[in-house]
């Protein structure tokens, strides 16, 4: 059991009134407080921001609150302290000009509940575009209908983009509409000669409403609605919901449930890996890298559609556990066929290390700086290339990770080639955590779902997941009911797009395509 007063003062928070609500603790504070709490928390002792969402409670006899989640890592705690905002002055202190992590956090509350960042120093909206949405609306407020037709403003205000001045300093604009399959984002460079001097992205066009779905599905259909946010995490993102789920109706789910999940999630973890490696080297030039990585991935997909029926891993994931079990000659021939798998892999790269043209064009491009990294909060695979152990999975481990042993991998110089690094390390760990996750699973018995019981009512509670791009946070809040009345969703991307023009700047505009594809970052996941 949590001792709040505790943990409370040895973080250095002289706070009397707290609610425990099982790893949580929330707290409010007043917004004159809200700068020291923060800086208390993130600066003096380390401590990651999680996520930053606002929810709109004045149906509840509440005001506005914007809530703060913080982790305690190897010790699976959050710390959530929480502003009120009232209707009659709807702004809150802005965070950003002392630290830059907080920045989309507040635009977004700004966007979506009208609650204005006073002292940010660009107070704008995202993903609503004013040249299709009018200005005064606000769809996280309780009283926007979920299917309020939306008028576009008659007189549109087209975007403005930041001039590099300068003789010889020409723009290229590219997109929002992209060839072949990707998902649409525009992307306004600066360039001298072949130089990208600066990159300003305009993303949102991917935009769904998903937070203000959560609010009108009923609960069966919105696992559903989490495995459909980014379809290359389909997984993830159900089991990030369905763990926050299972924490408000305090259900503890079957073991064998837990291996199952595990072994699933890395085998989403693999497929993508091996996509993205793939698409890296195929961006060199590399033909036979690309050829390769893609049919490894192929055999991962073919693997999760005969465990689950999809090739997604949709439709398996419930609160309180499964849909379907996994036999045991299943597991036994997942186990015969990984070994072969990573035999296959590990001769592919032997063969693609000895291109020097690859390495070439790797090493050195697309270098992000690590105190950049740090200040944005940049999370998964770019922040562990800059040499950040970070990673749920070990930090805040959930299902059964305790219990497995592997090492996170990381390297120093945060470049293309390090993060090409960090994935190809990352799946020997991933096949380490299968096998001894398929052990496990076939030694426990029982079922692998539960039902589970009510939610609690007036509750929070949080899912962390290590998606493959990165952690995902789910905060779900309930009303006097235990009915959910909002789910806050953040997807790594959110936090990754930020750091990405930093990426690129001094870098060839022909090397774009391979920096991007070296994070790989979701459109409709940062858009939701």
């Amino acid at each position: 059991m949590i001792d709040p007063k505790n943990l409370l003062q040895r973080f250095g928070l002289g706070i009397t009134e707290s609610k425990v609500e099982d790893n949580r603790i929330l707290f409010e504070i007043n917004a004159s407080e809200l700068s020291s709490v923060v800086r208390t928390l993130k600066k003096n002792h380390a401590l990651p921001l999680k996520t930053v969402t606002g929810s709109d409670e004045r149906a509840m006899g509440r005001n506005f609150r914007i809530y703060y989640v913080f982790g305690i890592p190897k010790e699976n705690v959050f710390l959530i302290p929480f502003i009120s905002v009232s209707a009659e002055n709807p702004s809150f202190p802005s965070l950003t000009p002392e630290d830059q992590e907080f920045s989309m956090y507040e635009r977004e509350i700004l966007t979506f509940f009208g609650l204005m960042p006073i002292g940010h120093p660009a107070p704008e909206r995202i993903t609503l575009h004013s040249e299709n949405f009018p200005k005064d609306i606000h769809p996280l407020r309780k009283e926007f209908r979920w299917n309020t037709p939306i008028v576009e403003p008659k007189e549109k205000e087209w975007p403005t983009f930041k001039k590099y001045e300068g003789e010889g300093v020409y723009e290229i604009p590219v997109g929002p509409v992209h060839a072949g399959i990707i998902e649409p984002g525009h992307f306004r460079f600066s360039v001298l000669g072949e130089e990208i001097l600066r990159l300003e992205p305009r993303l949102g066009y991917v935009h769904k409403g998903t937070e203000k779905l959560f609010e009108a599905l009923p609960s069966e259909r919105q696992v559903a609605l989490a495995e459909r946010i980014s379809g290359d995490s389909s997984f993830h993102h159900a089991l990030a919901y369905c763990q926050a789920i299972e924490s408000l109706a305090s259900t503890e789910i079957p073991k064998r449930s837990l291996y199952l999940r595990m072994i699933m999630a890395e085998l989403e973890r693999l497929a993508n890996h091996y996509n993205d490696l793939a698409f890296i080297m195929l961006d060199t030039g590399l033909a036979f890298g690309g050829s390769q990585g893609t049919r490894l991935r192929e055999r991962v997909l073919q693997w999760h559609e005969r465990l689950t029926g999809s090739r997604f891993l949709r439709g398996v994931l419930a609160p309180g556990g499964l849909l379907k079990d996994v036999p045991k000659h299943e597991l036994d021939a997942l186990r015969i066929d990984l070994i072969d798998l990573e035999n296959d892999f590990i001769e592919v790269m032997e063969a693609v290390s000895e291109s020097l043209s690859l390495l070439n064009r790797l090493q050195n491009t697309g270098r992000l700086e690590r105190s950049i990294g740090e200040d944005h909060g940049i999370v998964g695979i770019g922040a562990r290339a800059i040499g950040l152990e970070r990673d749920a999975r070990i930090d805040f481990p959930y299902a059964a990770y305790d219990s497995v042993h592997f090492s996170v991998p990381t390297e120093a110089d945060g470049d293309v080639y390090a993060r090409y690094k960090v994935r190809e390390r990352e799946i020997h760990q991933s096949f380490k955590i299968i096998h001894q996750s398929i052990d496990r699973a076939i030694s426990s018995n029982g079922p692998v779902s539960i039902p589970i019981g009510n939610l609690a009512p007036n509750a929070h509670a949080v899912g962390l997941v290590e998606g493959w791009r990165g952690d995902i946070v789910y905060f779900v809040l309930t009303d006097a009911s235990g009915l959910i009345m909002r789910v806050k969703v953040r997807d790594p991307s959110f936090l990754n797009w930020q750091v990405f023009p930093y990426l690129v700047t001094s870098d060839m505009v022909p090397d774009f395509p391979l920096i991007n594809k070296s994070l790989n970052l979701s459109y409709t996941g940062n858009d939701l």
